[in-house]
């Protein structure tokens, strides 16, 4: 399918954040990226939001209907103002992982959404990784790949996204192909911003920490970052993936502090954990460049910048969309998986072979 050709492509992300739906279009031929479109945000609501919440950690067969129904309407809401595309990656919410064990789960059918949108829709990206030993997760490099050949980078760079999860992707742009040997690694580093907002949700009823406030007006606490620090998962070897939820005792090591330095711990846990990430870098790399909502907390990219031997800059620096780039990463993975491209591989994900994830609706 669109063999060759330049297709122009919407994608979507609805991340373990659980803010909204975005939605990019990117016009690609699957390997380069020719121009990036249009884009639009659809937010959850409070209400949605705890809905969602509420079906964390759940599978198929349980009680997720509402949930998975809620997924569906807002990305076709987020989706609706779109004109002119030739079809969809829909990555769906994931509401658990666990690739060494149950699988992964993202709630919502990209059948419905084709039938409602009368174009094919590319989804479960995820899930023939795991079924082939991999992580299923993360699926950006690839795109990411692109990205380093779209701005001209000539050196070994790393994207860091700090959604709900963070995650790194070292790209050496020197490569033909993102699946060449030595062309990319990537896996989660650790916590993000999930665990920092559930704590302002209890405590304050806030989403987040807007703008590092809260986080500014307290100190890391030592004890409880080297706690922190001492998780195996530290230590792993890379390819590796987390679920939202799997440093969910992060808040009770930071349970005895005021809220400012619960705040500041909790944010220099995910700067630290990132610290840990670069150790794993087959090469330094001549920069890092910082997508999702993490980058607009002040007091993180200080972090970072103070902790690392390397340019940290907000992925806007070179010219890309740090709120959209993985909605676009799902639209150019779309296109990948209908040429019958590989979406991951070894250094990705961990997957024993080169694989093309996803299922395609509405052809």
């Amino acid at each position: 399918m669109w063999n060759g050709q330049v297709v122009r492509a919407l994608g979507t992300m609805s991340g373990t954040s659980l803010d909204g739906v975005d939605a990019a279009l990117v016009e690609t031929d699957g390997e380069r990226i020719v121009a990036f479109g249009p884009t639009q945000y659809r937010r959850y609501t409070d209400v949605e939001q705890t809905t969602l919440r509420g079906a964390l950690g759940m599978w198929p067969g349980d009680d997720i209907q509402a949930a998975t129904r809620l997924v569906e309407d807002a990305h076709l809401e987020a989706l609706a103002g779109f004109e002119g595309y030739d079809l969809v990656g829909f990555h769906g919410q994931t509401l658990a992982h666990d690739p060494h064990g149950r699988g992964t789960h993202q709630a919502g059918d990209g059948a419905r959404l084709a039938q409602a949108l009368g174009r094919p829709v590319v989804w479960d990206f995820r899930t023939n990784d795991v079924r082939l030993g991999g992580e299923g997760a993360p699926l950006a490099p690839f795109f990411h790949f692109a990205c380093a050949k779209w701005i001209g980078a000539e050196m070994p760079l790393c994207f860091l996204n700090l959604g709900g999860v963070g995650n790194l992707t070292w790209v050496d742009p020197r490569k033909t192909r993102p699946e060449d040997q030595g062309a990319l690694l990537a896996f989660d580093t650790g916590p993000a911003n999930a665990p920092l907002n559930d704590l302002m949700q209890q405590r304050r009823g806030q989403a987040f920490d807007k703008d590092g406030a809260l986080a500014a007006t307290g100190e890391v606490v030592a004890g409880a970052l080297e706690l922190f620090l001492d998780d195996g998962y530290f230590r792993k070897m890379p390819p590796k993936s987390l679920d939202r939820d799997a440093f969910s005792d992060m808040l009770d090591l930071v349970r005895e502090l005021a809220d400012a330095d619960a705040a500041a711990t909790m944010t220099g846990m995910a700067a630290a954990a990132v610290m840990q990430a670069m150790e794993h870098c087959p090469t330094p790399p001549d920069r890092l460049l910082v997508t999702g909502g993490g980058r607009h907390n002040p007091v993180m990219m200080q972090m970072l910048r103070a902790g690392l031997d390397c340019p940290v800059d907000p992925v806007e620096a070179v010219g890309l969309n740090g709120d959209m780039l993985e909605a676009q990463a799902f639209a150019y993975l779309a296109v990948r998986v209908a040429r019958g491209l590989p979406t991951s591989c070894p250094t990705t994900t961990g997957v024993r072979a080169l694989v093309g994830g996803g299922t395609v609706s509405g052809t």
